[in-house]
Order: structure tokens, then C-alpha cells, then sequence
């Protein structure tokens, strides 16, 4: 071998050693040790943020964290397809037997300053008004707003004699659906908006008598509108969750769900058994009236199999999470 060569690999290491942190090429591979945190993006106060979200959202972990020794398993995030709420300045409708009303992705004083605005444009006579409640009469019946289920969310009721109006309801969906800056629009002629604000109104999970429970805050024919909607969106993963059954009348739907016993499975357990299959479970959501403004939710299950306490759990979780 040429003597030259031999030289080579030494010569090399050398050279690729002087490119280190000092050399040519910056080894940047810890600078994250001494990265600071810049200030936040300002963005005017004139924007649409309807055009502007996260990159990347961090979901929030459903219901609360409830410990059950040393098998307890904090909740996952709830996905990002999960609990879809009414998005900020759009409306939809919700249904509950006779009752209609919309949900608009806006909150309170701003809906209402729009519904003032209704009001006036189309000449409706006033016969009178409360800001505080959200309340206004006039010679075509009743409209009010009241705060939603779900956060920065406004209910919408157009109703005479207590039935409600479709024409009002569906000319106040098309008006809502016209304004593209009722995102950031901001309130006016609520001298009260306090006492229509939005306040605390999180599902509550809760082991009651040995059993866990979800309650939540609001009457039940909102609650199971407002369930089935989301519902509707949310289970409909063949295979793993799907809305099967709702029945108005008993408050109560039928689920089919792959509870968290047979998804946290372990490869042992399979192959022991030599069952490599998930099977999911038919459920039974049942809401009962728990006062005016409480609703109580159970899940069990529909066949004879009972459904185990962690199953339970988790899957009032994820309903809970739902309505966040």
C-alpha cells in the first residue's frame, strides 16, 4: 500500500474534527439548553380571527382526574374532532321534542346587541325589554338569549305562547349566518351583561354510592339536545364508538363502544387466550331530572354483561368531554 494512504483515515478524522462546534460547521444539537422564549405574536386588534387558530392545538384531558390507586390511568386528550361545539360566528339548530332553538358561536352580550339590531331593522314593535335576562317582547312574541352549554356559546329562543316560532328562528339563522365579524364584534346595549355572562357550567364527574355518575349543570331537554348533537358527530367510528339508538322519550341512547378494558388489553392476555379480536360493548346513556336546571347521566349496560366501574368512568368522560 502507498505509505501516502496510510495517513488517510488519521488525516480525515482531523479534518472532520475541526468542524465541530468551533469549526466549520456548528454543532447546534444542545442550544436548546440556552433557547429563551420570544415575546408572542401581536396581531391588530382589527382582525378577522375567524382566519387565525393554532398550529398546533394541545386538546384538553376530559372531566376531572379522579384516582383509583395504583390501576389509575390519567384520561387522554380528547381528540381534536371531539366536543364539536358551535365554531366561533357560525349558528346552528337543536331540537328537543316541540322545543326549537338555535346555538350560536358567540357569547351572550354580542348576540344580543345583534338581536337589538334584528328588532329595530325589521320594525318589530317592542313591548319590552330586559337586559339583564336577555329578554325582549314584542307584539310577534318572545325572543331571548341566554348563555350556552358550551363556552363563548349563545341560545337563541323565539317562541309566542310558549311554542316556538319558525319564521323568527329561521330569519334569525340567516341574519347570523350573514355576519362574518360577529366572532369579534363586541357588545353593546347590555347594561347587565354580568348577570347574563358566562358562568361555571362544567359536566361534574362524581362516584356516588359506588357508582360513577355524570351531572350536568342545565335542564334535561338541553342536555339531550344538546348530547345528541354531539354525539351524532363524535360516534361514528365503526368499531369503536357509534351512535346506535336516542329515544326522546326516556331520555336515554344506545351506544356501541369499545370500553377501555378490552382497548387497554395486553399482548399477554391475547395471547393467552389466543383472542386477538376487540369487541366492543352495546351501552345505555340514561339522562333523569335532577331539578330544574340538573341533569344526571348513567351508563350501564344493555345486555346482561355488567359494565366494570372503569369502563364506566371512562366513558362518562368522554361524554362529559363533549359538552366542555
Amino acid at each position: 500500500m502507498n505509505s501516502a494512504l496510510k495517513w488517510m483515515p488519521l488525516l480525515a478524522a482531523l479534518a472532520l474534527a475541526g468542524c465541530a462546534r468551533e469549526g466549520y460547521y456548528d454543532n447546534r444539537s444542545v442550544d436548546y439548553a440556552k433557547a429563551e422564549e420570544g415575546a408572542p405574536l401581536a396581531l391588530p386588534d382589527t382582525r378577522n380571527t375567524r382566519r387565525y387558530r393554532d398550529v398546533m392545538p394541545v386538546p384538553d384531558a376530559p372531566g376531572a382526574f379522579a384516582s383509583q390507586g395504583d390501576d389509575f390511568r390519567a384520561p387522554p386528550p380528547r381528540a381534536l374532532n371531539a366536543g364539536s361545539g358551535v365554531s366561533a360566528g357560525e349558528v346552528a339548530r337543536r331540537e328537543a321534542g316541540d322545543q326549537r332553538w338555535l346555538v350560536v358561536g358567540a357569547t351572550p352580550g354580542v348576540v344580543w346587541s345583534e338581536i337589538e339590531d334584528f328588532a329595530t331593522t325589521r320594525g318589530l314593535n317592542v313591548i319590552s325589554r330586559d337586559d339583564s335576562r336577555g329578554v325582549l317582547d314584542t307584539d310577534q312574541g318572545r325572543i331571548s338569549v341566554a348563555p350556552g352549554l358550551q363556552q363563548g356559546e349563545s341560545e337563541i329562543r323565539c317562541e309566542q305562547a310558549g311554542a316556538p316560532v319558525d319564521g323568527c328562528l329561521k330569519a334569525l339563522e340567516r341574519r347570523f349566518e350573514q355576519r362574518s365579524n360577529l366572532a369579534s364584534a363586541t357588545a353593546s346595549g347590555l347594561s347587565a351583561q354580568g348577570q347574563m355572562g358566562q358562568q361555571d357550567r362544567s359536566p361534574r364527574l362524581a362516584q356516588r354510592d359506588g357508582e360513577w355518575q355524570l351531572m350536568l349543570p342545565y335542564g334535561i331537554e338541553r342536555a339531550w339536545a344538546e348530547l345528541s348533537a354531539q354525539l351524532e358527530a363524535d360516534f361514528s367510528l365503526e368499531g369503536r364508538r357509534q351512535l346506535v339508538e336516542r329515544d326522546l322519550g326516556s331520555y336515554s341512547f344506545l351506544v356501541d363502544y369499545l370500553p377501555l378494558s378490552e382497548r387497554s388489553r395486553g399482548l399477554w392476555d391475547s395471547l393467552t387466550s389466543m383472542d386477538f379480536d376487540e369487541e366492543s360493548s352495546r351501552l345505555r346513556l340514561a339522562l333523569s331530572r335532577q331539578g330544574a336546571n340538573q341533569t344526571l347521566v348513567r351508563a350501564s349496560a344493555a345486555g346482561d354483561a355488567p359494565l366494570a366501574s372503569n369502563d364506566r368512568r371512562e366513558l362518562l368522560e368522554r361524554v362529559g368531554g363533549l359538552l366542555r
